[in-house]
């Protein structure tokens, strides 16, 4: 029964769609076989997924139809998709991510001219609604670099399987120029590219994009082997730091079990729930160092149980921040 409502609805489309003129409630009745508060009802029901459907006066009635036919059926969109792209645009903004929030703002600017004006003045009440009902909370944290000549350069490289050139001001000779085989990007509380230097037969490294000046694009051949995948390069690191990976095993105890069953602290994790109310977590990754920043904030609702390096790593840190806090 449900699928046949679908289908009715379906056909009405259609009709609505392949109508030049339109046509008015009782015609919708009389071809469906319906009375006419089912037609209106289905009317209706065409209407709120089919935004652009138009009005027509054909006094002493109305008109109804889709002008853009079956293909523009889905082309129109909703408020809570234009909410999203908005909420999205503004997001990036607050972090500091002009580029990309430029780049939302085009393509919402370009949905919204290719709506038509009727589509658009059903959309307006809802949209304002929704955009004044919902913001964003921004947490604290570094502001991620994004320099447009810079990811341009990068972004141009990667689209051409050409080699980058560029001064970094990092490692351990900053200032150096280096050449490199680009592999991707990580966004996140820092922006990195990910590349290969030539000759150095090292694999990929992060680089910092805030430490990268001078970029040009060589023109000679460089692209990522075939079998690099750069999802599962990021899925190997905790964070953004890449170093020893190492079998991770967290104990949270009871007084944590709701946040724990509901935090993700690997796109690979296994969740655990224990007898006593605790949840064990067992993931695979490296970056100990802001593994161990992380579980800081838990406080005394975790516990770590494996590997050794993330214990000392985890001492070793509250050892530094006990030395600049507490005064003798």
């Amino acid at each position: 029964m449900r699928h046949e409502k679908g289908a009715r609805l379906l056909e009405l489309a259609r009709m609505l769609a392949g109508s030049a003129e339109g046509l008015t409630l009782d015609e919708m009745a009389d071809r469906l076989l319906v009375g006419r508060r089912t037609a209106e009802r289905m009317r209706d029901a065409v209407w709120e997924m089919f935004p652009q459907m138009e009005v027509v006066d054909d006094p002493p009635t109305r008109r109804f139809r889709i002008p853009s036919g079956l293909d523009g059926l889905f082309q129109a969109p909703t408020p809570e998709e234009l909410v999203a792209l908005s909420a999205a645009a503004e997001l990036m903004d607050r972090q500091g991510l002009a580029g990309r929030a430029a780049a939302l703002r085009s393509l919402e600017q370009k949905v919204m001219s290719a709506t038509r004006a009727a589509a658009r003045r059903r959309l307006a009440p809802d949209l304002e609604a929704l955009l004044q009902a919902e913001t964003i909370a921004v947490t604290a944290g570094p502001r991620p670099f994004e320099e447009e000549s810079v990811l341009a350069a990068v972004r141009g490289a990667l689209k051409a399987m050409s080699t980058l050139r560029f001064r970094y001001e990092g490692g351990s000779t900053p200032g150096r120029t280096r050449e490199v085989t680009p592999y991707g990007i990580l966004f996140g509380r820092s922006n990195y590219l990910v590349a290969e230097e030539v000759g150095a037969g090292t694999g990929p490294r992060n680089w910092r994009l805030d430490r990268i000046s001078e970029v040009e694009v060589t023109g000679a051949p460089g692209a990522p082997p075939e079998d690099f995948s750069l999802q599962a390069y990021a899925d190997e690191s905790f964070g953004i730091y890449q170093d020893d990976t190492e079998d991770v095993v967290l104990r949270v105890l009871p007084q944590g079990r709701d946040d724990g069953l509901r935090w993700r602290f690997h796109a690979r994790q296994k969740v655990e729930e224990q007898a006593d109310g605790g949840v064990i977590v067992r993931f695979r990754a490296s970056g100990m160092r802001e593994l161990a920043w992380h579980l800081f904030t838990w406080g005394d609702k975790i516990e770590i149980v494996a590997p050794p390096a993330l214990k000392a790593m985890m001492a070793g840190e509250l050892a530094v921040a006990v030395k600049a806090h507490v005064r003798n």
